[in-house]
């Protein structure tokens, strides 16, 4: 219950509403307890045909009587008159509550039967009005609490992930994610539901009518609840093989979201190679293991329920078999033992079975309750697993801002590796001056994306430091790095949401005009104002309604709004016809000028953009220096663009 508490305590927060569910969930179980009580005046006054003035006066003069007669064994008794005592004192107790009553039953009580018999009857259906009232008010605040709780978990959780680092993150399915964020999420928001509405709800009826039958005789019920202690270990330990078996399908459950995410997301190829028989397959097999997961929990609940039940029935067996012995022989005692100090009546010990098989009903709801929140447990574990993770990439409390204007990017000796033993770069010096653009080509796999994202902070070397001048990025104010890059990569990223909203994505506050602007320069205005509602267009899922050139450019457009100090551009012209390509280049020259750009590409045509080409093997620097007197001296570049065509005598890009 560790994680589980967390969250608890995280309901405390809400306290005007926590307290509205308590006082209502008491309303319920008074008026509970109540209505069952209401089983005395109809067995003692109204099926015996008494008013209930005429049985207050004839309960009066049996108390008197019998007090009398108690008075007199006393007295002429010799020995040991301790139980006579008692019995006189309960006799007395019982005659000074009617004196209590007399009055009122005189003033106000229906002088016949019938009367006293509608009375009860109207009370009863009152509570009962009086009761559903509260329990539906219950309900409606315990579910305000638990979505109140459940939406600061959600928002927490979500943030929480994006402030993980991007290595962290690459470990986890975004399926994983998902699963956890709405399948676990929803079983917390149900056992947050169970724990303050049943939980609190129906063990408060069950206080009520034990109290109502301790008050009736308190002997009686601790026999009855003999096997109490039986049902509570059976309970806890079903309760615990329902929290295994709900993490391992909740587990499975994540194995099915990885499936519809992979076979939805390369759906095409799917349908390419026909392979819909094979997948139907695959997922009727993590279909068939969540099922039998799902039967397991089943089980353990179609024990639980029963098992419940039949404690509560041996519970109010007992109290019968007890209470029928007293009752048929008129006797206050069973093997020696005291069980009432006076003999109780038929009206009583009916009332008493009433209040006992009222509290075995709220005992058996219990039973799916445990049942509920044994799988919010497991779930919040599951949850907390993935919130509790810290960010390998944190901000010093002394982190400094970035100087203006931005000054040399330096890699000094730097190494990184994804996973221990396999470098992605080993021993990287590059300096990248400001103004200047640098173009890393290299081979698939050799560490180009990896460097350019060390300028963010998406993650930091393993050895060595990346430096803004002579600061390490590490004492640099993430924030406000951040704010001074712009980022265009392969994998385009678009939002569902309008042109003009994805455009200024890195802006918020932009004008349409700005906006419009950047969207000129990177060659896109003219099929958006072609689109039926121009910049408002929605852009689909993940920019579904658009070719990758048009999100491509779309992205281009908000990097260029942005204005940033650094420009990465990952593979950014990818999807790029050549026509198009062109103009984007003739943009981007003018963009890049005076503007710190790194640059990673296949592409030769975008090389023309480049002051320098750094050309990287297996994470290592073998060459570097103006694109046309590399490609003099390196054979690996000349085989990654073997048709470049470049004058080794032309000037650099900025010095022309």
């Amino acid at each position: 219950m560790g994680q589980f508490g967390k969250v608890v305590r995280q309901a405390l927060g809400y306290p005007v509403t926590l307290i509205a569910v308590i006082l209502s969930s008491l309303g319920v179980a008074v008026l509970w307890g109540g209505n069952i009580s209401a089983v005395y005046p109809l067995i003692e006054i109204a099926f015996n045909g008494q008013s209930l003035p005429a049985w207050v006066a004839q309960k009066r003069e049996e108390a008197d009587r019998q007090i009398a007669e108690l008075q007199r064994d006393v007295a002429s008794r010799k020995g040991d008159t301790s139980t006579l005592r008692q019995r006189l004192a309960a006799e007395q107790k019982a005659k000074d509550w009617l004196d209590r009553l007399a009055p009122l039953a005189e003033r106000y009580g229906p002088a016949t039967p019938f009367g006293s018999l509608a009375l009860v009857v109207g009370c009863v259906l009152a509570g009962t009005l009086l009761k559903n009232l509260f329990l539906g008010l219950n309900m409606l605040l315990v579910e305000r609490l638990s979505q109140r709780v459940t939406l600061d978990l959600r928002k927490q959780f979500f943030q929480k992930t994006l402030l993980l680092d991007l290595g962290t993150l690459g470990q986890d399915a975004s399926s994983d994610l998902m699963a956890r964020l709405t399948h676990d999420m929803g079983y917390i928001s149900g056992a947050l539901n169970s724990l303050f509405g049943r939980l609190v709800r129906e063990p408060l009826k069950m206080i009520v009518c034990l109290a109502a039958a301790a008050w009736i005789s308190w002997r009686l019920l601790l026999v009855s609840l003999v096997a109490a202690p039986l049902a509570a270990l059976l309970i806890g330990t079903l309760s615990r093989s329902i929290k295994r078996a709900s993490r391992r399908a909740m587990e499975e459950m994540n194995g099915m979201y990885r499936l519809l995410s992979e076979v939805l997301g390369g759906i095409d190829v799917v349908k390419a190679y026909t392979m819909e028989r094979y997948e139907v397959r695959r997922f009727e097999q993590t279909n068939r293991r969540l099922m039998q997961r799902m039967m397991r929990i089943a089980l353990y609940n179609a024990l639980l329920r029963p098992s419940t039940e039949l404690m509560g029935m041996a519970i109010v067996s007992a109290g019968i078999l007890v209470g029928g012995y007293l009752i048929l022989n008129e006797q206050t005692r069973v093997f020696g033992l005291m069980i009432a100090p006076r003999p109780l009546d038929r009206g009583a010990l009916m009332t008493f079975f009433a209040l006992l098989v009222g509290a075995s009903d709220p005992a058996r709801k219990l039973a799916d309750v445990y049942g509920v929140v044994q799988r919010g447990v497991a779930a919040c574990e599951r949850v907390f697993d993935r919130m509790n993770r810290k960010s390998r990439i944190s901000e010093l409390p002394s982190a400094q801002s970035v100087p203006r204007p931005i000054p040399a990017i330096r890699f000094d000796r730097v190494s990184f590796a994804y996973t221990p033993g396999r470098p992605v770069l080993q021993d990287v010096e590059l300096v990248i001056a400001p103004g200047e653009t640098v173009a890393l080509v290299g081979p698939n796999g050799c560490g180009k994306s990896t460097l350019v994202k060390l300028v963010p902070r998406f993650m930091d070397p393993d050895e060595g430091t990346v430096r803004v001048g002579n600061v390490d990025l590490r004492h640099v104010s993430l924030r406000d790095l951040r704010r001074r890059i712009a980022l265009v990569t392969q994998r385009t990223v678009l939002f569902d949401d309008t042109v003009l909203e994805n455009v200024r994505y890195g802006a918020p506050r932009a004008s349409l005009e700005e906006v419009i602007a950047a969207a000129r320069q990177a060659h896109i205005h003219d099929f958006i104002e072609r689109l039926p509602k121009g910049y408002q267009t929605r852009v689909g899922e993940a920019g579904s309604r658009f070719s990758g050139g048009q999100r491509q450019r779309i992205a281009l457009a908000r990097a260029i709004l942005r204005n940033p100090d650094i420009l990465i551009l990952d593979e950014a012209t990818s999807q790029i016809d050549p026509e198009s390509e062109r103009a984007i280049h003739e943009a981007l020259a003018q963009f890049t000028r005076d503007r710190m750009t790194l640059m990673v590409t296949h592409r030769a045509a975008s090389l023309e953009l480049a002051d320098r080409v750094v050309v990287l093997d297996e994470g290592r620097i073998v060459a570097q220096g103006p694109p046309a007197a590399v490609y003099a001296q390196c054979p690996l570049f000349q085989r990654l663009f073997p048709r470049l065509g470049l004058d080794p005598t032309r000037p650099d890009k900025k010095s022309a």
